[in-house]
């Protein structure tokens, strides 16, 4: 009885005593405060002179002489693709309208193959050269560095090499198609 009776006058004063927390007036305004209206009339400071960073180094002769050698070898590739891309387009040409299971038809694939092969050979220096790229980009990530500037221009060349391939395989792959 004891324990009921004291369950009950918790459970009627709890209430009274959550209620004295409460305040009366409402939440505070969320406008704008006088204090934050308020602008400053100081004057900036000067930035500080930062001393000028050092021009970075040319790009070494070592460098310049392997990129050089890999324009070369994507040249010499290219010159073995152009050598043989003759006699591809005489086999895709002797192949159109030729059934799939011709041998004019599987002459032109082993063709198209040959210069897809060629063109393999050109991408292998252009991948050494994204390396060398991304090496000189780490070593100096917030210029262009004469270094990643070099390997630029030769990225360039054997890139347009590779893409002037990509065109005539794209193209004799779709003439061999219809």
């Amino acid at each position: 009885m004891i324990r009921a009776t004291a369950s009950l006058l918790l459970s009627a004063a709890l209430p009274v005593a959550l209620a004295a927390c409460s305040t009366t007036s409402g939440y505070p305004s969320l406008g704008q405060r006088d204090i934050e209206r308020i602008g400053g009339s100081a004057t900036p400071v000067a930035a500080e002179q930062t001393p000028e960073e050092p021009a970075l180094p040319p790009a070494n002769t070592d460098l310049v002489t392997r990129l050089d050698g890999l324009v070369a070898a994507a040249q010499e590739t290219d010159t073995q693709f152009r050598e043989q891309q003759g006699s591809a387009e005489r086999a895709v040409a002797g192949a159109a309208g030729a059934a799939v299971t011709s041998d004019s038809w599987a002459t032109a694939q082993i063709a198209l193959a040959a210069l897809e092969s060629r063109r393999g050979a050109t991408v292998a220096p252009l991948a050494e050269l994204d390396t060398l790229y991304a090496e000189a980009r780490d070593a100096a990530p917030l210029e262009l560095s004469p270094s990643a500037e070099a390997i630029e221009r030769a990225r360039a060349q054997v890139s347009d090499i590779v893409a002037r391939q990509d065109s005539v395989i794209a193209g004799l792959a779709a003439r061999l198609r219809s």
